[in-house]
């Protein structure tokens, strides 16, 4: 190469024309229109977040699966104890709040003249599904699996790792264990 070198990058000056700041200037106020950012200032944003208890709170909460748009909408809602399976499973069959409907939750859960029961054990959960229903849909089984699991089950086994024994009106002395996945899927007993 040839010809004088150039000046170290610090010394050398740069123009931007007069285009390129408008062109710039224009760039930045669209990402800012895209971003939310608005030239009215600070308005209201409503209630402040909830669903997180604060530390040291006693506050407890029973956990519900419904069907969602998305997949498992899973509801935290207060209560003043620890639920057992039975006492979740009776919420669950109230079906969601009008808030919860909203929100698009839904629930798969049949209607049942009898009673869904269910004894929790050490690490486990016996379920009996009521003779007037005849077919449960997978979202069904896995909205009763999970709402049982994570309430209050003896043995200090996660969630993940209760056994949920579902016993049909057909066959109830046979029953089929499932457990409820990290996803809010129930999957057999002993399946990856």
């Amino acid at each position: 190469m040839t010809g004088r070198p150039l000046p170290p990058p610090a010394t050398r000056a740069t123009r931007v024309p007069r285009a390129g700041w408008a062109a710039l200037a224009a760039a930045v106020a669209v990402l800012a229109a895209g971003c939310g950012i608005t030239t009215t200032g600070p308005g209201t944003a409503g209630a402040p977040a909830s669903g997180v208890p604060l530390p040291g709170s006693e506050a407890r909460t029973v956990r519900l699966y419904f069907a969602g748009p998305y997949g498992p909408g899973v509801v935290n809602r207060p209560t003043d104890r620890r639920l057992t399976p039975q006492r979740a499973l009776d919420l669950l069959l109230e079906g969601p709040t009008a808030a919860e409907r909203k929100r698009g939750l839904t629930t798969e859960v049949p209607p049942m003249s009898g009673q869904l029961t269910a004894n929790a054990d050490q690490g486990a959960v016996d379920i009996h599904i009521p003779r007037n229903v005849r077919d449960l849909d997978v979202t069904a089984v896995s909205q009763i699996a999970c709402t049982a699991a994570h309430a209050d089950v003896p043995g200090k086994r996660p969630p993940t790792g209760i056994d949920i024994r579902m016993y049909e009106y057909a066959a109830p002395a046979v029953p089929w264990t499932v457990r409820c996945g990290s996803n809010g899927a129930a999957r057999p007993a002993g399946a990856g």
